[in-house]
């Protein structure tokens, strides 16, 4: 008899894991591997993580990755030189990308920012830009984040639950103004964890991913933390 059970059990358990692992394929979830530190540390308490001058041949990010097709995400994502200045362009992406080679402790370095620019946005858009950063992952292993967005026109300070196995959203900017100007925003992601997600982080954030709207060119400047 307990054999039975323990086999029926075990079936229930492949059966369980087979489901989320559809899951996790259907929605193009990312598949986490052990992040590498590798940014560089300006002094002060403040460390660049990713300043996007580091293209591959496309053009793409290198040690980047996309969330479905990296065919696709090569033809909407593209490091972009200006005089001296590089930036990340996203024009009419249709999905996130992200890096698993950027990691930090969020308790010592809870401040992140970053620079971004919309240039255009198309009418009927649904939101501008979103930036991802993952604190931690769960027993599955997929990254937990907080979708921070730019949106069209919902409220600043507006949060909208993400569920089982989306990201919960908090609007920090609204409305298409300054078009063609950098903006930079600062977070305090630890905290925000912590109050969305209701636990403390793992002791080495997993990654961040960007995503820019459909139809919207956007540019996305350097990233990086800070020290409180």
């Amino acid at each position: 008899m307990s054999y039975g059970v323990n086999q029926m059990c075990l079936r229930q358990s492949v059966w369980l894991a087979m489901g989320i692992w559809s899951v996790i394929v259907v929605l193009g979830l990312p598949i986490t591997e052990f992040p590498q530190n590798v940014y560089a540390e300006l002094g002060a308490g403040t460390i660049i993580l990713e300043d996007f001058h580091d293209p591959d041949d496309s053009g793409f990010p290198k040690k980047w990755d996309a969330q479905r097709s990296i065919a696709t995400a090569k033809e909407t994502y593209a490091i972009v030189k200006d005089g001296e200045e590089m930036f990340l362009k996203a024009q009419n992406a249709s999905q996130r990308i992200y890096t698993k080679r950027i990691s930090w402790d969020p308790r010592t370095h809870p401040i992140l920012t970053w620079r971004w620019r919309v240039n255009d946005v198309p009418e009927g858009a649904d939101f501008i830009a979103a930036v991802y950063p993952s604190l931690d992952t769960d027993l599955m292993f997929i990254p937990v984040n907080t979708k921070y967005v730019w949106s069209l026109d919902v409220p600043v300070g507006t949060i909208k639950e993400g569920g089982m196995f989306g990201s919960t959203e908090m609007v920090i900017r609204s409305g298409v103004e300054p078009t063609g100007e950098w903006v930079e925003e600062r977070i305090n992601v630890y905290e925000d964890f912590k109050n969305v997600h209701q636990h403390e982080p793992a002791p080495t954030a997993w990654g961040i991913s960007l995503l820019g709207g459909t139809g919207v060119d956007i540019d996305f400047g350097s990233i990086a933390i800070h020290a409180e």
